[in-house]
């Protein structure tokens, strides 16, 4: 089915793999724990494989981003949780280019386990390029003599052009982990189902990503509508000359509005946004219609009448994609729109496809 290799078509014994997986967990603010593990379960499965078929294997992976404070940091929790469900030792590494890297790439044995520090750390990995151009990083020189395999399992970051993404894919023989395999075949059974009507439900903070997706979505007709909400569902209300309080600090905020309206010009009727909203007043849930936006505080949820009419849209779907909260869902007070859409789409019989790390939490 698939035109792309994977684990089976290979022997890596005694061969040193490079495996870029996706272990960026929500992390609760005052505990710095994580909130939930589920990524680092289903990656510690295409690790473990590999090290049992006698791999030298390092893992590649990062953890928030630059300007993050709540979840950019080291991945020293993560090698101990993913050692934990790996059943072996994974070794944490406090560097990737520098001599403890080389150091510890070098002594690797078969069936050893080792995960570099968060790739993020490095600027280069924060640069979208083409591949070609990532390939002659010093991220992917440094590191390329020590590959004999590069596996790619981080299926939610597969858009991205960057370094550790796509630098190797074109020096070295590269192929899908078991987790990319199984998105990519859940997902192409979506599109490939052909149901209606089939909807997109997107939220979160990820709104750069969303867009794309959006535009992808649409114009291919994979879906038939779009329901907004959490920071993607301000933009748009934004975007529909709604007024929203400190919106404007987003990263990338003119171009994302103007993508935004360009989109809702597009595909009018197919785009849904938030009808009314729940703002937090002093640590209150008020919600108001958004005719009477712009309010002094700040967007935490989506509203009631919203909620409900997502979610009779949500019952009457043959297929869902869903991707992201609806608000701000680690605060109980705005925990709402996340819990009930995700209730309507656990309860839902159409197939049904969901990303996104803090949507699986809730």
């Amino acid at each position: 089915m698939s035109d792309f290799y994977t684990i089976d078509d290979f022997n890596f014994k005694d061969k040193t793999v490079f495996v870029r997986v996706d272990l960026n967990c929500p992390i609760d603010q005052k505990s710095r724990e994580f909130l939930d593990d589920r990524r680092i379960v289903e990656h510690a499965k295409t690790v473990k494989e590999l090290s049992d078929k006698g791999a030298k294997v390092v893992v590649l992976a990062h953890q928030g981003r630059p300007g993050d404070e709540a979840e950019f940091t080291t991945l020293q929790k993560h090698a101990e949780r993913l050692g934990k469900y790996v059943g072996k030792k994974v070794k944490y590494v406090p560097d990737i280019l520098g001599p403890t890297a080389q150091s510890e790439l070098e002594s690797l044995k078969s069936g050893d386990i080792i995960l570099l520090e968060n790739v993020r750390f490095l600027a280069e990995e924060n640069l979208n390029r083409t591949p070609a151009e990532q390939a002659q990083t010093l991220f992917i020189k440094f590191l390329a003599p020590f590959v004999d395999y590069f596996v790619l399992d981080a299926f939610a970051t597969v858009h991205r052009s960057q370094p550790s993404l796509v630098g190797f894919t074109e020096i070295k023989p590269s192929l899908a982990g078991r987790v990319l395999e199984d998105e990519v075949k859940m997902l192409s059974k979506a599109v490939e189902a052909k149901k209606h009507p089939a909807i997109f439900v997107t939220g979160g903070a990820k709104i750069k990503d969303s867009i794309k997706t959006i535009e992808q979505f649409l114009n291919r007709k994979i879906v038939d509508e779009v329901l907004t909400c959490g920071l993607v569902g301000n933009i748009f209300l934004a975007a529909k000359g709604y007024q929203v309080s400190g919106i404007e600090y987003i990263e990338d905020y003119a171009k994302l509005l103007e993508k935004s309206k360009k989109l809702l010009g597009l595909f009018p009727d197919k785009i849904l946004i938030p009808e009314d909203v729940a703002v937090d007043k002093y640590g209150q849930r008020e919600e108001i219609p958004v005719s009477k936006l712009p309010q002094p505080y700040r967007l935490a949820d989506i509203g009631a009448k919203t909620i409900e009419h997502y979610k009779s849209i949500i019952s009457k779907a043959q297929i869902i994609i869903a991707n992201g909260p609806a608000g701000v869902f680690e605060t109980k007070e705005f925990e709402k729109g996340t819990f009930e859409l995700v209730k309507a789409i656990a309860g839902s019989s159409a197939y049904t496809v969901v990303g996104g790390g803090h949507i699986a939490t809730a």
